[in-house]
C-alpha cells in the first residue's frame, strides 16, 4: 500500500506569510509555494487547504529517504512545538522549488524568444511590403 506524507510549514519571509506544501510520495518530494499575505488564522490555513489544495502546482520530484517511525504521541507534540521555533523551510523543499523555479524561468525565456522572434518577423514582412508598394507605381 502506498504511503502519502503531507507537510504544511507557514512562516514569515519578508513582507508577507508564506506556506511551503511538502508532499512525500514513493519516497519522491514534491513542494508548492504559497504566499499568503497577512497573517493567517489556522481557520483561513484549513479552509486555504481544502479549496485549493488540489488546484497547487507542485515541483518536480526530489529523491529522499522516508524513515517510517513508530513514536510516542507526546514526543510527537514535543517535535511539533520544536519545529513551530525553528525558521525557514527544509533543504529538499528548496531543491524542489528551485527546479520548479528554474522550469518556469526557461519556459518563460522561450516563449519571450518566440515573441521576439514573431515581432520581427512580423516588422521584416511590413517594411518588404511597404518597399514593393514604393515600387508599384512605377
Amino acid at each position: 500500500m502506498d504511503k502519502v506524507n503531507g507537510k504544511l510549514t507557514v512562516f514569515f519571509e519578508e513582507p508577507f506569510w508564506v506556506g511551503i506544501f511538502e508532499r512525500i510520495e514513493d519516497g519522491k518530494l514534491s513542494a508548492a509555494k504559497v504566499t499568503f499575505g497577512a497573517e493567517p488564522k489556522d481557520c483561513e490555513v484549513q479552509e486555504y487547504i481544502q479549496k485549493w489544495y488540489f488546484s497547487l502546482k507542485f515541483s518536480p520530484v526530489v529523491e529522499t529517504v522516508v524513515k517510517d517511525i513508530k513514536r510516542n504521541p507526546k514526543r510527537m507534540q514535543r517535535e511539533a512545538k520544536k519545529q513551530m521555533l525553528e525558521i525557514g523551510i527544509g533543504t529538499k523543499s528548496q531543491q524542489a522549488l528551485k527546479l520548479q523555479q528554474e522550469q518556469n524561468k526557461q519556459e518563460r525565456k522561450e516563449k519571450s524568444r518566440k515573441r521576439k522572434e514573431a515581432e520581427e518577423q512580423r516588422m521584416f514582412e511590413l517594411k518588404r511590403r511597404k518597399k514593393r508598394e514604393k515600387h508599384k507605381g512605377h
